[in-house]
């Protein structure tokens, strides 16, 4: 018997076993995002988010959201993950979100439900790729400080401390 019909099998179904691997893949990865060339954006600051409403799961939410901007009034990215106790998606939502809809961060459990719901929000463009899972995920995530005046006061404390030493030390 010849050696060719034995390579022949090994690599075809070598090419179907990398295929199946592929096709059963549900992870949604950077590379999936298909980058345009960049467009103007409608305002100063301008940025998208993920998109979807009750998707069956994170990959089917990021591969079918629409790529549109978020509306100005918005600052945020938003994802809802629903889970039951198994761990496994029931449902994923993302949007674009103000800060009011990031305060409530975090996981909580609905036992009548039998659900988990995990709440994260961040700041950037298409920054919520990922889904929360647990507590340690799901986290209001920024990049600008969201009280600037704490932020510009603090360095001035030490300052004006030094300075009522210096008056209370010189009146002594």
């Amino acid at each position: 018997m010849e050696p060719w019909p034995v390579v022949a099998w090994f690599l075809m179904l070598t090419f179907i076993a990398d295929w199946l691997k592929t096709v059963r893949s549900r992870d949604f990865t950077k590379k999936d995002i298909v980058f345009l060339h960049p467009s103007t954006t409608p305002y100063p600051g301008g940025f998208k988010c993920f998109t979807c409403q009750e998707a069956s799961d994170n990959y089917e939410c990021n591969r079918w959201a629409p790529d549109v901007y978020c509306s100005q009034e918005t600052k945020y990215c938003s994802t809802l993950h629903k889970l039951d106790f198994g761990g496994n998606t029931v449902s994923v939502t993302k949007r674009c979100v103000a800060l009011e809809d990031c305060l409530a961060t975090g996981c909580t459990d609905s036992d009548h439900e039998r659900i988990r719901m995990c709440v994260s929000c961040c700041e950037g463009n298409i920054c919520n790729m990922a889904l929360p899972r647990n507590e340690t995920d799901a986290v209001f995530a920024t990049t600008s400080p969201l009280n600037a005046c704490d932020r510009v006061a603090a360095p001035a404390r030490p300052l004006l401390l030094s300075f009522l030493l210096l008056l209370f030390l010189s009146r002594g």
